[in-house]
């Protein structure tokens, strides 16, 4: 009976630290990043890209915990990256996660449909260690291409 009890109170801690660390609040969630990137594609179609650009970068609203937006054109070419400037106007088309996953093909396809998430490894911008993640893409019109919204997992 004793050695069933600590097997149970192994698991149970085992559940509350995982629990308690997917629940870290300097983390963003999917809801929050599905939430943020339709936010910001509406944000395109109203204000355009040029102005919606230099909201994303100014305004902390786009860049809750560490979420941040990042907007591409269907050639595959960065447009926008709220964590990092110098990918702004780099060609993504070949590009790989660590896995050698074409992650960016992936994120094509989810904007030519309306939206969708993809999976895959990217560099945290704060411990710059690469991370399982997941971004939400939504299609935009003006440009014709996407934003996107990632967490990291």
């Amino acid at each position: 009976m004793l050695i069933l009890q600590r097997r149970h109170l192994l698991i149970l801690c085992a559940c509350m630290a995982t629990s308690s660390w997917a629940a870290d609040p300097a983390r963003g969630t999917r809801d929050e990043a599905k939430a943020l990137a339709v936010a910001a594609a509406s944000h395109v179609a109203s204000v355009g890209s040029t102005q919606a650009f230099k909201d994303f970068s100014s305004d902390m609203k786009w860049r809750p915990k560490d979420m941040f937006v990042f907007a591409q054109d269907m050639n595959a070419t960065m447009l926008f990256h709220g964590a990092n400037e110098k990918l702004i106007g780099k060609n993504f088309t070949e590009m790989r996660d660590s896995s050698g996953k074409e992650f960016n093909k992936e994120m094509i396809a989810a904007a030519k449909k309306g939206s969708g998430w993809v999976d895959y490894q990217w560099a945290h911008p704060v411990t710059k260690k690469v991370e399982d993640k997941s971004a939400y893409i939504v299609k935009t019109e003006k440009p014709e291409g996407f934003v996107a919204v990632g967490i990291y997992r």
